[in-house]
């Protein structure tokens, strides 16, 4: 149908158009996709992205839409004396990355459940080995690592995990720091325990953040009682695959009105 249309429109109108405008738009367009380095930093969006699409070193693996998210709530951190946690080494080119993107100031550490990981250690990494599903592991962790400005959720991806390591880590998260859990599509992945609207997937699981924040607003406290969530988280930002959230310490809101009334 689509084709269709476009030969019937094209015929309409082609008796204004110059000749030969038809041949070149389609040529150039073929060129442009042909042409056009998808690789290349000068189609980067951000220091983060123009690294990512330049690497030659360890492999690194990401959605291509993270480096927004990322750069949108981490460029406050550049050059400053930051701690960051990454959940997940793999190939350990993310570590590096974030290295780079955070400059000489910057400790970065990491967890895997692989021991082959630990060659990745180079200055100003550090990896620990052990599963993010292990609560007892997380918890030794607290006490070996300082307290981070960010940590992402970058590991096993299932259900548990991703539980397991909010639950166990937020509080190892500055006051002013982020969390995020990235790879959130597996909610919807059976092999992952996930599922639409299955009852203990993260997606789900997160999505109480949402009245916890809230619960200052509460007139039930019993149903919705203020929590130590509600009161140091700042914010949360939903994205598709992607949660981030930002911690701050709060207050109950206070509403004011300033003016004069005019009715």
């Amino acid at each position: 149908m689509a084709r269709f249309l476009y030969n019937f429109y094209a015929a309409k109108i082609k008796k204004y158009i110059p000749r030969g405008w038809f041949r070149f738009y389609h040529a150039s367009r073929r060129l442009a996709y042909i042409h056009l380095p998808q690789g290349s930093s000068n189609y980067a969006s951000n220091d983060l992205e123009k690294y990512f699409r330049n690497n030659k070193s360890n492999l690194i693996h990401k959605g291509e839409h993270y480096f927004e998210i990322y750069d949108r709530h981490f460029s406050r951190f550049r050059g400053k004396d930051v701690a960051v946690l990454e959940i997940g080494v793999s190939h350990g080119g993310s570590l590096q990355m974030w290295k780079y993107y955070f400059g000489e100031r910057a400790k970065i550490f990491g967890v895997d459940n692989n021991p082959e990981c630990k060659k990745f250690e180079e200055e100003r990494v550090n990896i620990s080995i052990g599963s993010q599903e292990d609560r007892s592991f997380l918890q030794r962790l607290k006490k070996e690592i300082p307290e981070v400005d960010i940590l992402i959720d970058d590991g096993g991806h299932t259900m548990n995990q991703q539980v397991a390591t909010f639950e166990e880590m937020y509080d190892h998260v500055k006051e002013d720091g982020v969390y995020i859990c990235e790879d959130l599509n597996t909610s919807y992945w059976k092999e992952y325990g996930g599922g639409y609207k299955k009852p203990g997937t993260f997606i789900e699981y997160s999505k109480n953040f949402i009245d916890a924040l809230n619960a200052w607003n509460s007139r039930d406290e019993k149903t919705l009682p203020v929590s130590e969530f509600t009161r140091s988280t700042k914010s949360l930002h939903f994205y598709d695959s992607v949660l981030v959230i930002e911690k701050g310490k709060r207050n109950k809101p206070v509403h004011r009105m300033t003016g004069t009334p005019s009715l």
